[in-house]
């Protein structure tokens, strides 16, 4: 996926900023040689017979799976940094812990399949290809962002990737998200959409009408519930008499996942995209864990230990992703350690100059706030509180 991305990118003024990582080069035959991993734990299914544990990688896709991970990670942190300083305002909810479901899904699926996510979506859309300056641009509400500015963290949205964007109101995207599996059926394009909700939008009745229907016409969508255990500040047992969301479609087949491991991943989104092309919609949870609170608004450690945050960050616990492959690129000597963290460094030096470059896009003109909001051409006027003052006719 790293590779796809640079080379995407490459294109872009901020080309420079997703170069690919320094690091030692490897012959062809041992870049792509396959080696068959296994999966820390086992799938479990609802109605359908779970996919092998045996998962086939190369050394080159570990290192982009690293490299990417890392990369969304740092992008996370320093959005966090950011939106402490007030350069970014509003909502803004940050994804690292949930790298691997980001990862791990992009690996298995082409740009043709869509994807249509909540309001944690900035990684998302940089797995779709997006870069770092478009990111950092839309956070700070700058005109060179992906939704030019006026989205904001919650809507990132690239089309060209199939990224139908970041949707800030809970759950509200799954059935979004099953009109474009219609429109891939019905346009017999091969493609499949995975609908990505929260376990907090799992309750949400809009989300059991998308699947009835998308059952009865048998269409290609994929409902994937990224279970990082909390719905804001409430724990998933509070919420839900049944947590197992996978097995929440009753006549929809469903997979459990553990999210944090982004070869599990890679292995289910693969397997479910196989058979929802063939039989129809199909639910895989993703067992993952967000570092920080719900939002920036959240500290995070009121309704969860301290303990049990560090407690999944642990090396020692295996549950952190990026660890995970850590290990995995030490334990088949893909690479030595010294070059995993020259990659982090250089890392963070292209989150530091994309934070540089975004912060020189300019500002929109306060009369922007009148566009996009109309159909063009129709002389619709804008008017003061008092109702006697026009303040603007939009174009």
């Amino acid at each position: 996926m790293a590779a796809a991305l640079l080379r995407r990118a490459s294109t872009s003024p901020s080309a420079s900023l997703l170069r690919p990582l320094s690091g030692r080069l490897f012959s062809s035959s041992s870049d792509e040689s396959v080696l068959s991993i296994e999966t820390s734990v086992p799938f479990t299914g609802h109605k359908i017979e779970p996919p092998s544990r045996m998962v086939d990688t190369t050394p080159k896709e570990l290192l982009s799976f690293f490299s990417d991970m890392a990369l969304m990670r740092r992008m996370e942190i320093a959005a966090d940094s950011l939106y402490k300083a007030k350069l970014i305002r509003g909502f803004c909810h940050l994804y690292d812990g949930q790298e691997a479901v980001a990862v791990g899904m992009e690996a298995a699926i082409t740009k043709a399949d869509g994807i249509i996510t909540a309001y944690r979506d900035h990684c998302t859309f940089l797995g779709r290809g997006g870069n770092l300056v478009q990111a950092f641009s839309e956070l700070m509400g700058r005109q060179a962002g992906c939704s030019n500015g006026k989205g904001g963290s919650m809507h990132f949205y690239k089309k060209d990737a199939s990224f139908y964007g970041g949707h800030g109101i809970v759950g509200a995207q799954v059935p979004l998200g099953c009109g474009v599996a219609f429109a891939q059926k019905y346009n017999k394009e091969g493609a499949v959409t995975f609908a990505l909700y929260g376990d907090g939008a799992a309750n949400q009745g809009q989300l059991f009408e998308a699947l009835n229907i998308s059952a009865l016409w048998d269409l290609p969508a994929i409902l994937v519930c990224e279970n990082n255990h909390y719905g804001m500040g409430t724990a998933e047992w509070r919420a839900a008499k049944s947590p197992a969301y996978y097995k929440r479609g009753d006549y929809v087949p469903g997979l459990k996942v553990d999210g944090m491991d982004a070869l599990a991943v890679k292995q289910a989104c693969k397997f479910a995209k196989e058979y929802a092309l063939s039989n129809g919609p199909i639910i895989l949870e993703m067992d993952t864990y967000r570092y920080h609170g719900h939002s920036m608004s959240d500290p995070g450690s009121t309704y969860r230990t301290r303990d049990e945050i560090s407690g999944v960050r642990q090396v020692s616990r295996e549950r952190d992703p990026i660890e995970r492959v850590r290990k995995l690129i030490l334990a088949h000597d893909i690479a030595p350690a010294s070059e995993l963290k020259d990659i982090e460094k250089e890392v963070r030096k292209q989150v530091d100059d994309a934070i540089a470059q975004a912060k020189e896009s300019p500002m929109h003109d306060p009369s922007e706030l009148f566009t996009n909001v109309y159909v063009k051409g129709y002389g619709a006027e804008s008017f003061g509180a008092d109702r006697k003052e026009i303040r603007a006719t939009l174009p």
